[in-house]
């Protein structure tokens, strides 16, 4: 396990990377000092609310600082971090960091900040400073004996992202994934469809169905095989790794297939990568007899939490009161965690235009970076990034404006022409001064065909649906 386990913790390396740079370019656009949310604002909030609870109510590193400057601090600082851990240096010591400096954006982050993905990547993380028994060295090259322990924690969360994940859709009584018509919507409905999801929208029902089935398969009865030897785990490799790639063509889900991956990297052993002519440099220990008490100690917690959860969820099964403290007692770190997407399939796309206007009579529209607005503008490439005020405007047109006050925020900081909003919206119709007005209008957006596509033809077809919320002026 040698050389597979530092191949899988430069993989994690890169997703660290990916994820803190995706954060860095829009994080004071979206919890700055003048952006959507301000982290100061929301822990001043939970000071009041928490009282001298406040930090383990909310652990994040910005209840010492939380200005532009620190929370760019943690976004970049976790890039530098990424690249040492990518080098080897002290792996114990920079999986900690970055780790403490993720969950504390993720924590500030509010809205912008709750995804699976997030706490699957702090989940992942935290497993990260264990996985060595050595902290402090520097290995260069593959030289480390990891503990078997947290290989198999990895292995084991692997498991429940993708059993619990299947379990879900069938559990929710989603008429949709019953008839296994769920994947006839998906490429549509889907947060941030890219031009492949364009041309798989296209394919007919009868092939819809089948990936539907094969999903199924794939999410529920292949990681079982995990624990069946080693040909049962490159099953599951082969089978979950390509599961993760057809998403990744698919759709744009940030790095959240990437980290799956990379927890199938964990399947692996160091034979599977004889291609790779890369020599060992020694072979050293799974540590001391400390060591092995820490990771086991871990491994209990960490299993009956996790089991916990999963019972919980799944089954409704009442768990003990011990069990429940402790599972309220660990949560905010985010760290054991329940996996499931798309337990209920979206069966219609609505999209959020806002428009801004001097007048009250010609509204210019705003275009998002990624999220569909223009018709003839085809569906974008995003990942590894995740431009998060996208997808909290995809949620947003699930619910009422009521329940989404951070859209109101954002509406107000465009009246203001605030830049590191404006920033994060790919255009700005107003680029000498700010509107007097804005306007949200609520669109119902489709795939076009291929005969309206054509060579050169629209890539969605929209129909006005009504006005999303009042419209918006300063003076109100």
């Amino acid at each position: 396990m040698i050389l597979s386990t530092w191949i899988f913790s430069r993989w994690m390396a890169l997703v660290y990377l990916a994820a803190f740079w995706s954060l860095g370019i829009q994080i004071i656009g979206l919890i700055g000092s003048h952006g959507i949310l301000p982290a100061a604002d929301f822990l001043h909030f939970i000071a009041q609310q928490k009282g001298n609870d406040h930090f383990w109510a909310a652990p994040t590193l910005c209840w010492f600082n939380s200005s532009d400057a620190f929370l760019l601090f943690l976004c970049w600082g976790g890039v530098a971090l990424s690249v040492l851990f990518l080098m080897g240096v002290a792996p114990g010591v920079t999986a900690f960091l970055l780790w403490i400096f993720y969950l504390s954006l993720t924590i500030a982050g509010q809205e912008f900040l709750g995804f699976q993905w997030d706490n699957l990547l702090l989940e992942a993380g935290f497993l990260l400073i264990f996985l060595f028994p050595h902290p402090f060295r520097i290995h260069f090259k593959p030289s480390v004996r990891p503990s078997i322990i947290v290989v198999w924690l990895f292995r084991w969360l692997l498991f429940r992202l993708m059993f619990e994940s299947g379990m879900v859709k069938i559990l929710s009584g989603d008429t949709n994934w019953a008839h296994l018509t769920a994947l006839s919507f998906h490429y549509l409905t889907q947060p941030l469809p890219n031009v492949i999801s364009w041309y798989a929208n296209q394919l007919p029902m009868w092939f819809q169905k089948l990936s539907c089935a094969v999903l199924f398969g794939i999410e529920i009865f292949i990681p079982f095989f995990i624990f069946f030897g080693r040909w049962g785990r490159l099953i599951a490799f082969f089978g979950i790794t390509g599961l993760q790639l057809l998403i990744i063509l698919t759709g744009n889900y940030c790095f959240f297939n990437l980290l799956a991956i990379g927890l199938c990297l964990t399947l692996l052993e160091d034979e599977h990568y004889k291609f790779i002519s890369l020599s060992l440099a020694g072979k050293v220990g799974e540590g001391g007899i400390f060591y092995k008490i820490l990771t086991g100690l871990l491994a209990t917690i960490i299993l009956i939490i996790s089991l916990g959860l999963t019972a919980n969820s799944l089954g409704r099964f009442y768990l003990p009161k011990p069990l429940e403290n402790l599972i309220v007692a660990v949560s905010p770190v985010r760290s054991i965690n329940n996996y499931g997407l798309f337990a209920v399939m979206t069966t219609e796309r609505d999209e959020i235009i806002l428009e801004g206007s001097n007048d009250g009579d010609e509204w210019r529209p705003y275009e998002f970076r990624y999220k569909p607005g223009d018709v003839d503008r085809s569906p974008r490439w995003a990942m590894p990034h995740q431009p998060r005020l996208d997808w909290q405007m995809w949620f947003a047109s699930l619910s009422d404006w009521r329940d989404n006050q951070w859209l109101m925020v954002l509406i107000v900081r465009l009246l203001q022409g605030e830049p590191s909003v404006v920033h994060l919206l790919a255009k700005n119709p107003f680029p000498d001064h700010p509107p007097r007005y804005i306007q949200a209008t609520f669109w119902e957006y489709h795939f076009t065909d291929f005969k309206t596509r054509g060579s050169n033809g629209p890539w969605w077809r929209r129909e006005i649906k009504g006005m999303y919320c009042p419209t918006v002026s300063l003076r109100q």
